[in-house]
């Protein structure tokens, strides 16, 4: 049985994001992007449940060229980070723990503006249609010389 807000019955911990290694004391690095092999694949796994059953059922309207979307999103890491981050205030703010206020607050000040940003005709998914995905150019930088003058 599937819950619409929580996703998958039984998947309650892939709803929330985790914290701490088992066995340590010392919090494991929480953002996908210091995360590494094994860890960054169950990282994203995890944020993949929450936004397939928890974020685009709820939130997720309906594409167009002036709020695109990318069904292959985890393929923009500018995406990730930003959906990371956004899963992240979801668990501290809307948690058992959390103050009355939390929902409101991760409302206005988090799911608006990353959802305003990766949706704009200029975001991440600004190549994209529904069932193509465009990959994205990395800037060109210049690189500063190694050995001064």
């Amino acid at each position: 049985m599937q819950s619409p807000s929580r996703g998958p019955a039984g998947a309650s911990d892939t709803i929330a994001p985790g914290g701490t290694e088992p066995g340590t004391a010392t919090p494991a690095p929480r953002f996908i992007l210091y995360k590494e092999g094994a860890e960054y694949i169950a990282e994203l796994g995890q944020l993949t449940l929450w936004v397939q059953y928890v974020l685009l059922p709820v939130y997720g309207r309906e594409v167009s060229s002036t709020a695109p979307w990318c069904s292959r999103w985890w393929e923009h890491r500018e995406a990730i980070a930003q959906l990371h981050g956004l899963w992240l205030a979801w668990g501290e703010l809307t948690g058992p723990h959390a103050a009355m206020s939390g929902p409101a607050t991760w409302h206005r000040d988090f799911l608006l503006p990353v959802m305003s940003s990766l949706r704009d005709p200029m975001g991440p998914f600004a190549g994209c249609k529904p069932g193509r995905h465009r990959a994205t150019e990395t800037p060109p930088v210049d690189s500063p010389a190694l050995n001064p003058p």
